[in-house]
């Protein structure tokens, strides 16, 4: 699994039965920054990503890639490469906060 941010969103109008109906996703890969270690910084790769849980640009999420990608019920049979496999909150290195989601009032 990595930590990766939704950068934007790619819409293809042709392609294989069985991605029809599969939001994309752009995601860029982040790591722990190296030498503070208090922030995370972009590895500076892009992916295409299936979205299932409904994330939108800016969020950060957990993607996972390869042949893990499509071990779910919901992706077994397509041709995918990576999947964003969870939302995340909150990120924790060392006592320090390196990332929290912000949360509307509402």
């Amino acid at each position: 699994m990595f930590i990766a941010k939704v950068t934007g969103s790619l819409v293809s109008t042709q392609k294989l039965d069985s991605m029809v109906g599969y939001k994309l996703l752009l995601v860029e890969p982040y790591r722990l920054e190296a030498d503070v270690r208090q922030s995370l910084v972009t590895t500076g790769r892009t992916f295409v990503a299936v979205d299932l849980l409904g994330a939108g640009e800016g969020d950060y999420v957990l993607i996972a890639q390869g042949s893990s990608a499509r071990l779910t019920a919901e992706t077994k049979s397509m041709p995918i490469d990576t999947l964003i496999i969870g939302l995340i909150d909150q990120v924790h290195v060392e006592n320090h906060c390196v990332y929290q989601r912000a949360t509307s009032d509402t």
